[in-house]
């Protein structure tokens, strides 16, 4: 635990979003606020609303200007807002502009990891497997026939919302249109068969990494929003897996990571197949209370989760 401050760390947590992923963003930074040592840090909550107004502690609106005034006024940034206008680079853009040190990954990892396209052409250019998949927008996609069974899903949205999966001809459109609903660019992809397995990993204030045991998720049909947040999802941690796979999943997560540039706590996930790691998606914010996937694995590398977040304000980008 941290034992170096001589007065309390202003930490000014930031949860909401003006996205899909609101109430999700809620449940992480409460979460956060509520874990961080109080003997060493003092929390400033901060709520983005779903309209894009910030609130204050008190839920009182305050504006940008007002959440300028109050972030100027702590010494490091929490952002917890999970997918587009957060995750997404956005409010560490808005941290460097204003000579804030914040917590996590910075503007490029961030837009990188969020865009799902753009993640598969990082990951194929240093050699990890991804889906086979075509990037669809709304003038291509009267043109996409359907042959065999493709899962379809926002290239940048989060939290599983718009994802569908198609097993048949009548199911496309519809699911286009539900992918549609959340982002002007869709990601078709073929389905891969394989254990879904989620790796972690941690730069350390020093700079180094942790990456803790793997996580499977062992759920029956698609792990779509229902199944990670409608608690149908086992998730088990250590996966069991041959210690070739463990060694595998750990070396493509670290190369994912450090491709993007990421800093702080991501989640990479992954299928496992026969023939090795395929890539799924980078979460450069993924969910952040005590029971989320990523603070469950380190738990399990014996880093419970008040260090864990005791570990992300130090290394904060400076």
């Amino acid at each position: 635990m941290r034992t170096d401050l001589k007065t309390r760390t202003r930490v000014a947590v930031i949860g909401g979003g003006q996205n899909c992923e609101h109430d999700v963003s809620l449940a992480s930074a409460a979460s956060v606020a509520a874990a961080l040592d109080p003997e060493h840090y003092e929390v400033v909550p901060l709520t983005i609303g779903r309209d894009g107004t910030w609130h204050d502690r008190g839920q009182r609106p305050i504006g940008l200007s007002g959440a300028a005034q109050v972030l100027r006024g702590c010494d490091v940034v929490f952002p917890v807002v999970h997918g587009p206008r957060g995750e997404d680079g956005a409010l560490a853009a808005l941290c460097e502009l204003a000579g804030l040190p914040y917590v996590g990954s910075g503007i490029r990892p961030g837009a990188l990891a969020m865009d799902k396209w753009a993640t598969k052409l990082v990951a194929q250019a240093v050699g990890l497997a991804t889906a086979p998949g075509r990037l669809v927008t709304r003038a291509t996609a009267a043109h996409l026939a359907w042959s065999h069974p493709v899962v379809v899903k926002p290239v940048a949205a989060g939290s599983s919302q718009g994802v569908t999966l198609v097993d048949r001809p009548a199911a496309l459109r519809p699911a286009l249109d539900a992918a549609f609903a959340l982002d002007d660019r869709v990601l078709v992809e073929d389905v891969v068969t394989g254990r879904e397995i989620d790796v972690a990993v941690l730069r350390r204030p020093d700079g180094s990494l942790l990456v803790p045991p793997a996580l499977e998720i062992v759920v029956d049909g698609l792990f779509d929003y229902d199944a990670k947040y409608g608690g149908h999802a086992d998730f088990r941690i250590p996966a069991a897996v041959e210690e070739a796979d463990a060694k595998a999943l750990e070396d493509a997560a670290v190369t994912a990571y450090e491709a993007l540039g990421c800093a702080g706590v991501a989640r990479i996930d992954f299928f496992l197949t026969d023939a090795g790691p395929v890539l799924n998606e980078v979460n450069t914010v993924p969910g952040m209370t005590e029971h989320s996937q990523a603070p469950r694995m380190f738990a399990a590398a014996g880093l419970p989760y008040p260090d864990l977040l005791d570990e992300l304000v130090r290394g904060a980008h400076r």
